[in-house]
Parts: C-alpha cells; structure tokens; sequence
C-alpha cells in the first residue's frame, strides 16, 4: 500500500488542504489499512449522485459520532475532472478525513489504467498489500452499506479489534454504568439474608422457637421423671 503512494504527494481534503509528503506520513496514513480508490468525475451525474452516499459510508466507519474508534480505512479520491476547479466542486460532496492526489499529479490517469478503470463511478479497494480486494465496490456499498466493512475486513485479515459501532458501545457502556448499582442492590440483598439467618440462630437458642421448646421438654422430663401423661 505504501509503495503504491511513497513517491507521492497525498492531499488532505480538509480547509487546510494539509500535504502528506514525506515518507513517514503515508506510511502512518495507510500502513495496516484498506484502501478505497474513488475515481469519479463532477461531469458524472451518477458519480454526483454517488458521491453523498460513498461520504456517509465512510463517515459511519470512521467519524467518533458513529464508531468509538475509526475502522482502518482510507478514502482516496481519485480525480478523472477536466479542470481544477471541477475537481474542488466535488471534494466539497467528500468526508474531511479522505485524501486526494492534487490535480496537476499525471499519476492519477496512471492509476486509472493501472485499475483498468472503464467507467465511473469506480471504487477500487485495496488490501494492505496493494492486491485487489474488489475491482469495483460501488453496487456492494449501496446494497449493504457499512456492512460491507467486516466482509472487506475478514477477507483482507485484517486485525482491528479496536473498531465497534456506537450501538455496541453505548450497550457495552450501560452495562458498566449499571454495575455498582447493580452490585449495591445485591450486597443489601446479602446483609438482609444474613441478619435474618442471624435472628433465627437467636429464636432458637433463646426458647423462642421449635428447638427451644423441644430442649426445655427434654429438661423437664429429666428432672420430673417425665410427664404423668
């Protein structure tokens, strides 16, 4: 994945337009993570019907408001635009966290032919090792949405135990935060029984109970020679 990128710049798609363009940058950015290789064009009707839907995708597996830690994915858009200022028009329809080669890069149509791309809109995802994961996800990421991301995780093996879903968090987090109460209320069950045992030992060796009134039968008997009757 990294070599795929090293000689290259990658551009943040944020106000900045931060460039990672060093070595240890990229490989900090992708190292360990599927790639999803956009390639559209703002001319494309489709691609600008897509392109909201590819942005939410993404944001569900990445954005803290949905994950309680981002899955490891990468967003890269690919420009197939006629000019500069088309390819800016539809960055704007793209999450902040993806990442773009700047429109004077001719590594782009490399990349194009590199895929085979034929139509638009394309997305190429990669595994970690640069290998082709799926040669065009869009229909798959209509019809399944997030899910998709575990299919992509299993088949590239990749370890990420840290991703989790906001539901299964906000579950995992109300069971915790229901445990000291929940531990309250079985210690005060506990003490309750425990006082209880403890006052039926004392009925018994006070003459309250049965055995206090067997034992004083017993005694009376003993003394008296037993009872008349």
């Amino acid at each position: 994945m990294v070599d795929l990128f090293v000689d290259h710049i990658l551009v943040k798609n944020n106000k900045d337009q931060e460039e990672l363009d060093t070595e240890h940058e990229i490989v900090m950015r992708l190292q360990n993570r599927i790639l999803m290789l956009f390639f559209a064009s703002a001319e494309c009707q489709t691609c600008q019907e897509f392109a909201p839907m590819l942005s939410d995708f993404f944001k569900r597996l990445t954005d803290e408001f949905y994950v309680e830690r981002s899955a490891q994915l990468v967003l890269l858009y690919i420009s197939l635009d006629q000019s500069e200022e088309q390819q800016e028009s539809f960055l704007q329809e793209l999450p902040k966290k993806s990442l773009f080669l700047a429109y004077e890069d001719p590594y782009r149509r490399e990349l194009e032919a590199m895929f085979n791309v034929e139509k638009v809109p394309t997305v190429v995802v990669l595994r970690p090792d640069c290998s082709i994961l799926i040669p065009n996800a869009v229909e798959e990421i209509l019809l399944l949405g997030p899910d998709c991301y575990q299919n992509w995780q299993e088949a590239a093996e990749i370890i990420d135990r840290n991703f989790m879903l906001k539901e299964d968090f906000e579950e995992k987090s109300m069971r915790s935060f229901s445990d000291p109460v929940r531990r309250l209320k079985y210690k005060v069950e506990d003490e309750k029984k425990k006082k209880k045992k403890k006052k039926g030992k004392g009925w018994g060796l006070g003459g309250g109970g049965d055995e206090g009134v067997e034992a004083d039968r017993g005694a009376d008997d003993k003394e008296g020679g037993g009872s008349p009757w």
